[in-house]
């Protein structure tokens, strides 16, 4: 059975925080992809921050030094058949 892959997201109230989060961590060296905001997580149209679930202290850190304003860090694993699950913040 194939492991789990594991990565975090983060969501941001408008389009513009996620775009400036996007290029803040990126200019960190850290490897980053703005995507949709998976539907369980939100109804609401919008996009997010994925990023590599192990890196997760690192992008709070660089986020929080630079004030851009966060409405929540979520864990996601994919699993066999690409079956989604939201496991925590």
């Amino acid at each position: 059975m194939d492991k789990p892959t594991t990565y975090g997201v983060v969501l941001f109230p408008s389009t513009s925080a996620a775009i400036r989060a996007e290029k803040l961590t990126q200019k960190a060296g850290l490897k980053v992809k703005l995507i949709p905001v998976p539907r369980q997580l939100s109804s609401d149209c919008g996009i997010c921050l994925r990023f590599e679930w192990d890196q997760a202290d690192v992008v709070r850190s660089v986020l929080e030094a630079k004030g851009v304003e966060i409405w929540g860090i979520h864990r996601i694993e994919i699993g066999p058949g690409s079956q989604r699950s939201v496991l925590g913040q």
